[in-house]
């Protein structure tokens, strides 16, 4: 990836302000839809499958998150999801909490089997469930796994013909174009409900304005990760962490991320 390239494609986002449609956890709806906001775009939060498929026609990409799943969410979300294939636009599937119950690793995989996902975002644990290893989630929280990430990740990312990501200490971005580790982030994030939620909408952000998926999820990540850096400089704590992240992120240049940028 080039080195311009997250500066260039968070001036994109900004001059282009697409459309990011999500079908997403009910706990960080309003974390992500302030986040995609304060990157420039425009977020829609539409649940309802008598509109889902309506919706993410006009978008520019289509985020779906199963952290708090029903059965009709994954209704909405395979309706949407199938619109967005016929329109061509990305659809980005978080599967958090994915090896965590047998309901869980069931959605992700009518979801994947169903429809055409393009980028699929987890941490260590939900990300090697679905590329099938016997390993379990702790809730939504990551657990170990042994081996190595980037192997399993790129594998997944050749049988599902996509992009996988995965997120943590270090993000892992797998793709057609190549695998790119992204070292930004602060140990704050971890410590804050939401913010992997809210990457999932960053990277659907990027996903608008770049057909290169890979490219566009690892500089969103890039861009969103030195904001947090930029946050944590400034809080005391989670709360008042996740309060400044946005405002990192509204007054975030393209200068100061490629100051920053660590990949």
């Amino acid at each position: 990836m080039n080195r311009d390239m997250p500066a260039i494609l968070l001036g994109r986002v900004r001059a282009q302000k697409p459309v990011v449609h999500h079908i997403t956890n009910w706990v960080t709806i309003a974390a992500c839809a302030d986040i995609v906001k304060a990157f420039g775009a425009s977020p829609v939060m539409a649940h309802a499958k008598e509109e889902s498929a309506d919706m993410a026609g006009i978008a520019s990409a289509l985020v779906l998150n199963i952290g708090t799943l029903t059965p009709e969410v994954i209704d909405a979300m395979l309706l949407a999801a199938k619109s967005a294939n016929k329109k061509g636009i990305p659809v980005v599937l978080d599967v958090c909490g994915a090896g965590a119950t047998k309901y869980r690793d069931e959605s992700c995989a009518k979801l994947l089997d169903g429809s055409r996902i393009d980028i699929i975002k987890g941490n260590a644990s939900e990300i090697a469930r679905i590329a099938g290893l016997d390993v379990k989630t702790k809730g939504v929280d990551s657990t170990e796994v042994k081996g190595d990430l980037a192997s399993t990740a790129a594998k997944l990312a050749r049988e599902r013909n996509c992009t996988v990501v995965i997120t943590g200490k270090e993000d892992i971005v797998c793709g057609a174009s190549g695998t790119y580790i992204v070292k930004n982030g602060h140990e704050m994030m971890a410590k804050a409900v939401g913010t992997g939620c809210m990457a999932a909408s960053v990277i659907g952000t990027f996903a608008a304005v770049e057909k290169d998926l890979a490219v566009a999820a690892a500089a969103g990540l890039v861009c969103y990760e030195v904001a947090a850096e930029n946050a944590a400089m400034k809080a005391k704590g989670p709360g008042e962490f996740k309060s400044r992240l946005s405002d990192e992120v509204y007054i975030l240049s393209g200068e100061n991320v490629s100051r920053n940028q660590k990949f």
